[in-house]
């Protein structure tokens, strides 16, 4: 034990004079240790000690006591979790937010110390029989297993070696609807009641819009007059605040909705959302509509096609790529990518484009035996007129 009471020197007097509070002074780990113990009292002050050399040899040697952490709930360490990464990642939050509703709904009064591989390995069942897809569910025991920090890695270890940290994902092949589907997909969609399934398919369809980027998108961003649509957030740097100009379909399309919402609404204010909040009909403007899933689901199933929300936007940069008339810089800008990688995996160039681009090397090449031939004959007759000379 090392406990004392610093001396000093008054300035005014000169005397050396003893301080009230107590300190400690120790050596660890080759460290001279020396801090206040906050206390006039001497005991105090060899119990401060006591506790500063034991956390300082617990921390060493990694056995730091997170008790207290073990017995806060998953809904705790969740909503602290949350408040953090709002911070740190604003333009992913409402994945994450999405991603802990689930956690929390099976988790959230369970204290942390009760998780374990085979609570885990229980939630990954449960979430596949409420037909989750098993991306999702590796997800959310990713922020699961993050929430528990040391715990977390010590589950997701077992799980690896026992092979059931991840569940298998099907891979989706990424594709591009055909015209004949597209007008199938649009005619379904303009039958249905939903006000917001038609406009929000042309858009997807002829600007190349994210499901996001067409569920945030705001009058004032939207416009009609100049025929250009201006992206708010976005899933990237690069498709964050991009122009898009619309055609004369999706135009037409954004007008006609334009007209119901003047009519439900009452303005088109520019901070009003263009597909509004409510179900099942729109009742709230101040408030992005959620989510596409039923109606695109239920147009789909009336058009007899297949396919993803997300293959909309394929099928844009398809076309695009197809037309001839724009090129990758003019792609990429539109569709907010920042790399050819990437649109190489969102082109699909079609088989009838390909077709094409290989008839078009033989037509090529029979005009240059025509053209020769023609030349040859040509030269004959020239010769033939010499001789007659």
């Amino acid at each position: 034990m090392a406990v004392y009471k610093p001396t000093y020197r008054d300035k005014e007097t000169g005397t050396v004079k003893t301080q009230r509070v107590w300190w400690y002074h120790f050596t660890f780990a080759g460290r001279r240790i020396q801090e206040s113990s906050k206390s006039t009292r001497k005991t105090i002050a060899q119990e401060a000690e006591k506790k500063r050399r034991l956390e300082l040899e617990r921390g060493f040697n990694d056995i730091e006591d997170h008790r207290s952490e073990r017995i806060r709930t998953i809904a705790e360490l969740a909503k602290a979790f949350l408040e953090g990464y709002k911070l740190r990642h604003p333009r992913s939050v409402t994945f994450a937010e999405y991603t802990m509703k689930h956690v929390c709904k099976h988790f959230g009064n369970a204290m942390a110390v009760d998780i374990t591989d085979t609570a885990v390995k229980d939630y990954q069942t449960k979430r596949l029989k409420e037909k989750a897809a098993p991306k999702s569910i590796n997800d959310e025991v990713g922020a699961l297993l993050r929430l528990l920090g040391e715990q977390g890695d010590f589950i997701r270890a077992k799980l690896r070696r026992a092979r059931a940290l991840k569940l298998t994902v099907r891979t989706q092949v990424a594709r591009a609807f055909s015209e004949e589907e597209k007008e199938k997909l649009l005619a379904a969609a303009k039958a249905r009641r939903s006000p917001a399934i038609y406009p929000a398919l042309m858009l997807a369809l002829h600007t190349g819009l994210r499901d996001a980027e067409v569920l945030g998108l705001q009058w004032g961003r939207l416009d009609l007059l100049k025929a250009v649509v201006t992206v708010g957030d976005s899933k990237t740097e690069a498709g964050q605040g991009r122009t898009i100009p619309l055609n004369s379909d999706v135009l037409a399309a954004l007008v006609d909705h334009s007209k119901w919402f003047l009519k439900k609404f009452g303005t088109t204010h520019p901070a009003l959302y263009v597909f509004p909040f409510g179900k099942p009909q729109p009742t709230d403007a101040t408030r992005p509509m959620t989510t596409l899933k039923t109606s695109w689901a239920k147009v789909k199933k009336d058009a007899g096609v297949t396919g993803r929300w997300h293959d909309n936007r394929h099928t844009f940069i398809t076309n695009l790529a197809e037309s001839g008339e724009a090129g990758d810089e003019t792609i990429r800008d539109m569709a907010g990518h920042v790399s050819k990688q990437m649109l190489k995996h969102y082109s699909h160039i079609g088989q009838q484009a390909k077709r094409r681009a290989v008839d078009s090397l033989v037509k090529k090449q029979a005009a240059v035996v025509v053209l020769e031939q023609v030349s040859n004959e040509a030269a004959k007759e020239s010769a033939k007129v010499e001789v007659l000379h």
